[in-house]
């Protein structure tokens, strides 16, 4: 290497530095050679640069140490920074010099080649330096700073929910079960019952963090372990909630369109879908659902019927941007959320889905303030009333009509990419019977 002072830069960077002599650390992404040539595709976690080593301008010596570079071999690069010669915007290495930080011990695992999806997950950890899933972790990562842009500049504020739960508060089965110092406990579903908590101190809040399902299944929009962000908002009406949720989803989508283009052309996404996620919604109920599915393939389908993930396809097809499924049987739903006045025997609830198939990506509604009503409801659910004492404190002192939100992360990524499965929407998926690596 040059002992003159050379900066080090980032790939991202290299349009500043035309005509200058620089140095990229990375990794070895790609190569391929000729008898006086050598393309490096160099990877530093911004971005790929193509490398090119000339034999006239390295040596034989630094030529012949190219020979035996091997893929993923970590690197310092050195060389003038030059326009590619023929794709504009982009930009390429004529290289000096380079030094080897560290060989590879074995030959790398993921090649070219097609690859089985347990192999992949296998070698997960490898497999996060693709192209394909580099473009899914920052498409992630942008929704993730856009669901706190969107909440931090909208006046909510950030409360963390526990991932330990004292109890199975909805009498469920799919909860994980562990020990806490002696006593049982759970690992969380949902940190809604908190943020309710949290409306009452402060108005406008939210929680986002990892929330856990032990269902044993394994559809393509499942997992064990996901992100989810909850908003809770103090006198709320469901129309305000689904105006919130549409705001909200429109906004993120935007975000991803705006910064994210590159990455949905690898990932070669169809992005004129997304373009149709503006406000306002398609809104309709309950029973024009059942309706839409009773003319479309599904004639069986009857009043109290829960929606797979067949009836949410049918359902959104019938639309080109998410639509908004509102008042359900109260059978179907959790026992805190407030019934329909004009139809008891319907809640205050809603959901998004998402078009093309990805189904709900939203769940949420207006929660039950009436102590009594609550009080009742425990009791018909059979749930522990020990258990909600704390939470119906929250009725005893000051009630007020509330409602909030539950989003998905993976849903939203594995929609927003165009995947086929959420297992490739979050770094390390934990599925069943999967807990590696």
């Amino acid at each position: 290497m040059s002992e003159v002072s050379v900066p080090v830069v980032s790939i991202a960077s290299l349009s500043s530095h035309v005509g200058q002599d620089v140095r990229v650390r990375g990794w070895l992404y790609n190569k391929r050679s000729s008898a006086k040539l050598h393309f490096l595709e160099v990877r530093d976690g911004a971005g790929i640069v193509q490398a090119v080593v000339f034999k006239g301008d390295v040596g034989d010596e630094v030529f012949a140490r190219g020979d035996k570079l091997t893929q993923e071999t970590s690197l310092i690069v050195e060389g003038t920074v030059k326009e590619h010669g023929k794709r504009k915007g982009e930009y390429e290495l004529q290289v000096k010099s380079f030094e080897v930080v560290g060989a590879t011990t074995r030959e790398y695992p993921i090649s070219p080649k097609e690859h089985g999806t347990d192999f992949l997950m296998d070698n997960r950890h490898l497999w996060l330096r693709s192209k394909r899933q580099h473009a899914i972790m920052r498409v992630r990562h942008t929704i993730v700073k856009a669901v706190r842009d969107f909440f931090d500049n909208d006046g909510f504020t950030l409360l963390d929910a526990p991932i330990f739960t004292p109890n199975a508060c909805e009498g469920t089965s799919t909860l994980f079960q562990t020990d806490y110092h002696g006593e049982p406990a759970f690992l969380t579903q949902s940190g809604q019952l908190y943020m309710e908590a949290g409306a009452a101190a402060f108005g406008k809040v939210y929680c986002f963090g990892p929330t856990f399902r032990a269902e044993k299944s394994k559809t393509r929009r499942h997992l064990a372990e996901f992100w989810m962000v909850e908003p809770e908002v103090a006198f709320l009406t469901l129309d305000d909630d689904m105006v919130l949720a549409e705001r909200f989803l429109s906004y993120v989508v935007s975000r991803v369109l705006e910064s994210r283009q590159e990455e949905l052309k690898t990932l070669e996404r169809d992005t004129s879908k997304l373009e149709k996620c503006i406000p306002p919604f398609p809104r309709i109920s309950y029973e024009e659902a059942i309706g839409i599915l009773q003319a479309n393939g599904h004639p069986e389908t009857k009043f109290g019927d829960d929606f797979g993930a067949d009836e949410e396809t049918v359902i959104s097809n019938q639309f080109d941007r998410p639509v908004i499924v509102h008042r359900y049987p109260a059978e179907m739903k959790a026992f805190y959320f407030k019934r329909d006045a004009e139809r008891p025997e319907l809640t205050l609830n809603m959901d998004v889905l998402a078009p093309e198939g990805y189904g709900e990506i939203i769940g949420g509604g207006i929660r039950e303030e009436s102590l009594e009503t609550l009080e009742k409801a425990i009791e018909a659910h059979k749930l522990s009333r020990d258990a909600f004492e704390w939470y119906l404190d929250l009725r005893r002192y000051g009630t007020f009509p509330h409602g909030g939100f539950g989003l998905g992360i993976e849903r939203t990524v594995a929609w927003t990419c165009g995947l086929g499965h959420v297992r490739e929407t979050i770094p390390f998926p934990r599925m069943l019977n999967r807990l590696a690596p």
